[in-house]
Parts: structure tokens; sequence; C-alpha cells
């Protein structure tokens, strides 16, 4: 299968290897297998750094103020309602949004063909 048949964006979201397309990108919730099993891609190079979190913050974070806000002055609801349904937003949120994120962002790095900054010379 040519690289260019698989989207990013469709690898990244089914957690699926950004090569192929089919083989499970993911090993348990965040960790990356060693290779593809279907294609063999390696994956020691594939680094999303603190994009997927970062990502998930601005999310999350506008969803869950904006789920307390609704809740405390538009449906009159307790402080305390409203921090506990903005807390529950927040983990259930970013625990959906993380490993679709991390794989998203290792996709288009493979995709890219992103890597470290290197020198002419090199």
């Amino acid at each position: 299968m040519s690289d260019r048949l698989v989207s990013p964006y469709a690898a990244g979201m089914r957690g699926r290897c950004p090569r192929c397309g089919q083989g499970r990108l993911f090993q348990g919730y965040l960790g990356l297998r060693d290779q593809c099993d279907i294609c063999g891609l390696d994956y020691a190079k594939a680094d999303s750094g603190d994009g997927p979190a970062v990502f998930a913050i601005f999310i999350v974070g506008f969803i869950a103020v904006a789920a307390a806000f609704i809740a405390r002055f538009v449906f009159f609801a307790p402080i305390a309602l409203a921090f506990a349904v903005s807390a529950g937003l927040t983990i259930a949120l970013t625990l959906m949004l993380l490993r679709p994120l991390k794989a998203t962002l290792i996709a288009l790095q493979y995709a890219n063909n992103a890597a470290e900054g290197r020198l002419e010379n090199e």
C-alpha cells in the first residue's frame, strides 16, 4: 500500500499505523508499540511530545468552563454541582481525547517527514 493513500487524520483517529493504516499503533493506553505488525514501520522515532496534552487542555478546558458556567448561571445549580459537572467532564474528555490526539500527531509527523533539526553538513 502506498504511503499517500493513508490519511494521517484517519490513521490517527483510529490509532493505526501512519504508513499502512492497518497495524496498531498503541500497546496499552498511551504506550507505543515497537513497530507495526503489518508493514514493519519502526515507531522508535515517533515522538508527539507534549502536543496531545496541550491540545487536550485547550479543548477540554473550554468545554469544562462552559459547562460549569451553563450549569451555574443558566440552570442555577449549586456551585458544588457545577464543579462536579465540570470535573467529571474534564476527566472523561481528557481520557477520550489523549489517545486519538497523540496518534494523530504521530501520523502527521510521519506524513510530513518531521524530525529534529539537522545541520546541512551532517
